[in-house]
């Protein structure tokens, strides 16, 4: 039985997905929509009346899912095959990341203002947290239709006052809340420590706070697809990232699977960002801040086109952990430099294939290679005072920041001979 679900793009209707007999994916754009010239869902699906067919629609839709074992976790509990992003966003893809909405074939788009959110005291969240931990994103609960990529178990929640909130039917969040992962010590304090030391290094990042409810402990990370107008109003801002863009289905994510490198990355951003030539500079300087602090896992599903206006722009940063201080997590780069995946092997030579084979094209990446390593170390210190002022450690923390120097200090070295 052909099954259909009608896209929005904010408030319009932008055109409908429809699941084949056969499971097949395909996605029209409404007649009107094109007419209108509203804006593409994404740039690997760009206006045209014609159909789209699996090969482009599955990657951008599976990409709006939460990835590998919180994927099957969720369709464990939804009683739904994980192969199946159609059955999957049919029960939670009222709320997507970015401005886009999945809702029955003829329902009306749910108005926001008709359910609030509900307030969360501790208890009620402590069991939320809980439940996250069986069914992500709290798929299937009444009322609940939340989707976000990724791999971590999270919610997307209102947060208003210093209260957090549950949206129900479609209303927008404000925040992602992302409760530490089960197996790995610290990560909390991990992503705190590395989210807030990126935006003292001047690179876009959103506010992250830690707390706890019942002895779970977790992260708010403000939400940068979403404003909050004076009124109170929050507007949507669609987004899309890179895989979604490049139409790679997110199980590729990483380069080794075929996912996207460098090269590709950047080729997307010189095609379709507003200001290229500075975001292009901007996505160097968060390859270089994952290397520094030690994530290898920067794959292209963290990287993400926002778009404030139709002409995208980058994305902030987002998801950074320091996956080098768990020694049983893999070591290589999800984004090879220079043909080089594992980190202590990177030289000079290396670095200077993600920018143009010109002299002062290097030299330049050479410099922000040298000052970035210059600078990590002490701004890393004064965090770490503040973080402990707050009341936020964990002997992580200084595994990490051991981690930053000898990165800082190989990076240091292979600049002493700058061009």
């Amino acid at each position: 039985m052909t099954r259909t679900l009608d896209a929005y793009l904010h408030d319009r209707k932008a055109g409908q997905l429809v699941q084949s007999e056969n499971g097949q994916l395909a996605f029209t754009y409404d007649v009107d929509y094109v007419a209108e010239s509203g804006p593409p869902i994404s740039v690997s699906m760009p206006l045209r009346q014609e159909i789209y067919d699996d090969g482009t629609v599955r990657p951008y839709f599976s990409g709006l899912l939460p990835d590998e074992r919180a994927r099957s976790r969720l369709a464990a509990a939804l009683g739904i095959s994980p192969g199946n992003a159609f059955g999957l966003l049919e029960i939670i893809g009222g709320e997507c990341a970015g401005a886009l909405s999945l809702i029955p074939e003829g329902a009306d788009l749910p108005d926001p203002s008709s359910d609030e959110p509900e307030p969360l005291d501790e208890g009620r969240l402590a069991r939320l947290l809980a439940t996250l931990r069986v069914r992500p994103l709290l798929g299937g609960e009444e009322g609940v239709r939340l989707s976000l990529a990724g791999s971590q178990d999270k919610l997307a929640v209102r947060v208003a006052d210093g209260m957090i909130a549950l949206p129900r039917n479609g209303h927008p969040t404000t925040h992602i809340l992302k409760p530490f992962i089960a197996g790995l010590e610290g990560t909390v304090e991990n992503e705190v420590f590395c989210m807030r030391l990126a935006a003292r290094m001047r690179l876009d990042a959103p506010a992250v706070t830690k707390a706890t409810a019942g002895g779970i402990d977790f992260i708010l990370v403000e939400r940068y697809d979403r404003l909050q107008e004076k009124d109170g109003v929050i507007r949507k801002l669609h987004q899309e990232d890179f895989c979604q863009a490049l139409a790679i289905p997110p199980e590729l994510k990483y380069e080794d699977e075929g996912g996207p490198g460098i090269a590709r990355c950047q080729n997307l951003i010189q095609r379709h960002t507003a200001r290229p030539a500075a975001d292009r500079l901007v996505f160097q300087k968060m390859l270089i801040f994952h290397y520094l602090v030690g994530n290898a896992d920067a794959h292209a599903k963290n990287c993400s086109l926002l778009y404030r206006s139709p002409t995208p722009e980058l994305a902030p940063l987002y998801d950074v952990v320091c996956t080098a201080a768990y020694p049983h997590l893999s070591r290589n780069l999800a984004m090879k430099i220079g043909g080089r995946a594992v980190p202590d092997t990177l030289q000079l030579e290396h670095w200077h294939t993600i920018v143009l084979p010109t002299p002062p094209a290097r030299r330049m990446l050479s410099a922000t290679l040298r000052h970035m390593a210059q600078a990590i170390g002490p701004e890393a210190d004064r965090l770490l005072e503040e973080m402990d002022a707050e009341g936020i450690h964990h002997p992580i923390l200084k595994i990490i920041r051991r981690i930053i120097a000898t990165r800082a200090s190989h990076v240091m070295r292979v600049t002493e001979k700058m061009e």
